[in-house]
């Protein structure tokens, strides 16, 4: 192994251990502290701590579970400052295994007691680590569990919304009568039109635009919503991904293959602000101006993953909101904040956005997006005229 991909992995270990205190650090955070390591002069440790703590840190009370989880993870010295220190996580691999637990010296060799060891896998085995996985909230998985979770999302994408076309296609319990097929097969009975052919509208995939918000607020949860957009894109044929911030962005040239990690560095150096400011209202202007116009949201379901938080004017917000929703066949809104328990939209720039919605869902876990999955295959063929007094949400 190069020092370089030694240097990456204990990176990307430590901002795993800084997630798991409570620190927000997202992939592009991870990226721009590599570049300020390769800057500087790794045998400094005052230059390796002031680079990490500018490119990781964002508020200042994160500044002391950085200082302990950087000497106890660098220097292994959890020790030195005074106080409890936080359960990081530190130390562990998540490659390796736990020991197994050692033999009492006083316990013998009862065949009876083997068996009953060798009854325990039986009963592990019927444990589902995917199960447990589907209720974890985004913010506190690791890389490995990102990687299995992708995995798991390539379930939820393979069936996408439909629409009936005008063109036909021949079926047995079709209403329209199939001439041409009808006189073909009659002339197996001299010219009798006695087998009866019919048709009916052929039903073709429907557009999908999914636009993921990667501010910083959302920035816990973009990793695995960018992954979820990458399955989709793999999916289907008419998938659009775009993400915003302070500026639109098209992700669908880079979400392209199997490869998911190949996939999210690709969008992470395609993305200029990623964890930046919010500008929702003006993105979406942008997104109506450009693409609206060309035609990608005529009859389009949009799919917005955002937690509503608008840095700028909600008017502007609202006016695109509605002009999107005049365009395109059906808005549904995914705001991971709605998972949290008692949570209700009274940001400015949600509230702004709800009456245009048509549906409401959460977005902090599999299971949610389950329920995306779910909304996005019910998705009727005529416009839906839901408002918020009639908003359908998840359970």
């Amino acid at each position: 192994m190069s020092t370089g991909d030694a240097v990456v992995r204990k990176l990307v270990t430590f901002g795993r251990i800084l997630r798991e205190a409570g620190v927000e650090v997202g992939p592009g955070r991870i990226q721009d502290a590599l570049r300020a390591l390769d800057a500087i002069d790794l045998r400094r440790r005052d230059e390796v701590y002031a680079a990490l703590a500018c490119t990781l840190v964002a508020r200042r009370d994160d500044l002391e579970l950085f200082d302990r989880a950087f000497r106890a993870w660098f220097e292994k010295d959890p020790t030195r400052n005074e106080g409890r220190r936080p359960d990081l996580g530190i130390g562990i691999d998540e490659r390796t295994q736990p020991p197994a637990p050692a033999k009492h010296p006083n316990e013998g060799d009862d065949p009876e007691d083997k068996d009953e060891e060798q009854e325990e896998p039986d009963v592990l085995a019927a444990y589902s680590a995917d199960e447990n996985l589907r209720e974890r909230d985004f913010s506190t998985l690791t890389r490995s569990e990102l990687l299995r979770l992708r995995r798991l999302m390539d379930r939820l994408v393979r069936v996408l919304p439909t629409r009936r076309s005008r063109r036909l296609e021949l079926a047995a319990n079709g209403a329209q009568l199939a001439p041409r097929e009808t006189l073909r097969r009659a002339m197996r009975h001299q010219g009798e039109p006695i087998e009866r052919v019919f048709r009916r509208p052929k039903r073709v995939e429907r557009r999908v635009v999914f636009l993921c918000d990667v501010s910083g607020s959302m920035e816990p949860y973009s990793r695995a919503l960018v992954l979820f957009l990458q399955a989709a894109v793999s999916a289907g044929r008419k998938v659009e991904a775009f993400t915003f911030g302070t500026r639109l962005t098209r992700l669908t040239p880079f979400l392209g293959g199997y490869d998911p990690e190949a996939s999210l560095q690709r969008a992470a150096r395609a993305v200029p602000d990623w964890a930046g400011g919010t500008r929702i209202g003006d993105n979406l202007k942008a997104f109506n101006d450009l693409y609206g116009r060309r035609g990608l949201t005529r009859g389009a379901v949009v799919v917005i993953v955002s937690d509503g938080w608008e840095r700028g004017d909600v008017t502007t917000l609202a006016a695109e909101m509605a002009r999107l929703r005049r365009r395109c066949h059906s808005i549904i809104w995914v705001n991971p904040l709605k998972g949290t328990v008692g949570y209700e939209p009274l940001a400015a720039g949600m509230a702004a956005a709800l009456p245009y919605v048509d549906v409401f869902l959460p977005g902090h876990n599999l299971a949610a997006l389950e329920s995306l999955a779910e909304a996005l295959r019910q998705v009727d063929g005529r416009r839906s005229g839901v408002r918020p007094a009639t908003l359908r949400a998840a359970a």
